[in-house]
């Protein structure tokens, strides 16, 4: 009973009923045309007939003498020259005489009934008028008759009328076809049903796949594809489920993958906290033991500080809960107001941080926001350049493209490079170049100069560790207004970081 309730209940069947209505509303509408054509085709011929009888009774009123109405019962009206009845069977033939009595009739109908019709029907002083009824003839069922009134004269004073009546139908073909026609309507809709419901339900059949589909998919097994090879609505439906799939996977291996990175390194933190504070606490130590343990824990802490800063910023970028206060700012303003304020890191650092051309460069921006984004380059190209003669250049300017003018800035180091391979994920969350893999690539690339080579293993020793979120979240900040952030980088040579924007002359003239 339930599968029955939910049969009724699907759209397969709720599809496959509207077609049968929608069919049966035209079947039945051609049936009544065919059927109403059936009726007057049956009435011209009944008034056809009527009208061949009219003019031989007429024949005959002429050829009988002028007491044919004096003499009764009156003599069967034939044909003057066989001498045969012009009636057929089931024809009525009626002399009604001026008070509306009928005289004499010959037919299958009772006199009461021609009474009773020449009382609702007929004023005998009409002309020859024709019309329908319905009698009963004898014990059948009633019978629709068309009806024919030939009022008869004796010099200039009328003596009455004949009365003629045929049947419409008298073989009975309209039962018949109305019989046919409704159990062709009938048959045809129930195979119409059963049809569509079939159809349907083969139509439905990817549907009822996605269905299955989408419940035996978990959070932990997102592999499942469809893979339906059709070209039409439902197969577009099937791509468009799998292309979500991919997504939803690739998201989730995402997130599993963030998850595992955020715990690993903060793991690394509150181990080393964890173990400075037992060894400090194991033994009676020196105030210098004391102090460098501080200051152990007080990196570690500012480090997992900076993450997990860094972490809230994405989250909430994430979530749309950033709101940029854009207004006209100049680039190259920017881009001075970083360089003086890491200057102090860069002296730390044992840097030369540089500024050089800055033109006017209006663009439409967050410059809180754009500070933010520009920091973050200018800190990691301290942090990963070369340990002597540390060079950190800052440029702007503008060009044109197919999309307008373009203003961008640069930031341009001498530091150790980036092998081609991690180029792809360097924006990645959490993702750094492997130490050992780059200091190989680097060897295989700096042949012949052991001490460049020198050098740059030596950075790869000594460089700190960032959180892996600082490049992520200047590429959010780039996109989110409008532009994009390029990187060129050589091993043992050097980095370049280009963020480019579309400038406020370019917007001004897309609107003209």
């Amino acid at each position: 009973m339930k599968r029955l309730s939910l049969f009724f209940r699907s759209i397969r069947f709720r599809l496959a009923l509207w077609f049968v209505v929608i069919l049966g509303i035209v079947i039945v509408a051609f049936s009544a045309f065919i059927y109403y054509r059936q009726v007057q085709d049956l009435q011209a011929v009944a008034i056809a007939r009527l009208e061949i009888k009219t003019r031989r009774l007429g024949g005959f009123l002429r050829f009988a003498s002028r007491d044919y109405f004096k003499h009764r019962p009156l003599q069967f009206p034939s044909d003057p020259a066989s001498g045969e009845s012009f009636l057929q069977e089931e024809d009525e033939l009626a002399f009604v005489d001026p008070k509306g009595q009928a005289v004499q009739s010959w037919g299958p109908i009772n006199t009461s009934w021609i009474n009773q019709l020449v009382t609702e029907k007929i004023n005998y002083q009409d002309t020859q008028i024709a019309f329908s009824h319905m009698v009963e003839v004898g014990e059948k069922t009633p019978s629709r008759y068309l009806w024919v009134v030939a009022p008869v004269e004796s010099g200039n004073n009328p003596v009455g009328f004949f009365l003629i009546g045929t049947p419409i139908d008298p073989n009975g073909q309209l039962p018949r076809l109305l019989v046919s026609l409704t159990l062709g309507v009938l048959l045809t809709l129930g195979v119409a049903l059963a049809g569509g419901v079939w159809l349907a339900d083969r139509a439905m059949r990817p549907v009822k796949m996605i269905t299955e589909a989408a419940q035996t998919i978990s959070e932990t097994d997102l592999s499942l594809r469809l893979n339906l090879d059709r070209k039409d609505e439902l197969g577009e439906l099937a791509d468009t489920f799998d292309a979500m799939l991919n997504r939803l996977q690739a998201s989730f291996e995402r997130l599993r993958q963030f998850t595992a990175d955020a715990s690993h390194e903060l793991r690394t933190p509150l181990t080393i906290v964890d173990l400075e504070s037992s060894r400090a606490l194991t033994t009676q130590r020196p105030a210098q033991e004391y102090e460098r343990v501080l200051k152990v824990i007080q990196s570690e802490n500012q480090f997992m500080i900076r993450m997990v800063t860094n972490l809230l910023t994405l989250a909430r970028m994430d979530a749309g809960q950033v709101t940029l206060h854009k207004e006209e700012v100049d680039l190259s303003d920017v881009a001075l107001e970083v360089v003086e304020r890491l200057a102090p890191i860069a002296i730390r650092e044992k840097a030369r941080l540089s500024a050089g051309d800055l033109p006017e460069l209006p663009i439409l921006g967050d410059r809180q926001y754009l500070v933010q984004m520009l920091s973050n380059l200018v800190e990691n190209a301290i942090k990963y350049s070369s340990v002597e003669d540390i060079r950190v250049h800052v440029e702007a300017g503008s060009r044109n493209s197919e999309n307008g003018t373009q203003a961008w800035v640069r930031v341009i180091d001498n530091g150790i490079g980036i092998a081609p391979d991690h180029l792809p994920h360097l924006f990645d969350r959490f993702y750094q170049v492997d130490k050992a893999r780059t200091h190989q690539n680097g060897e295989a690339e700096v042949e012949g100069d052991n001490q460049n080579r020198q050098k740059v293993t030596e950075v790869f020793d000594s460089a700190p560790s960032g959180t892996g979120l600082g490049l992520s979240i200047a590429q959010w900040i780039a996109q989110a207004h409008g532009g994009e952030i390029r990187v060129q980088s050589e091993l043992g040579k050097g980095s370049t970081f280009e963020a480019s924007f579309p400038s406020v002359a370019s917007k001004a003239n897309s609107l003209q």
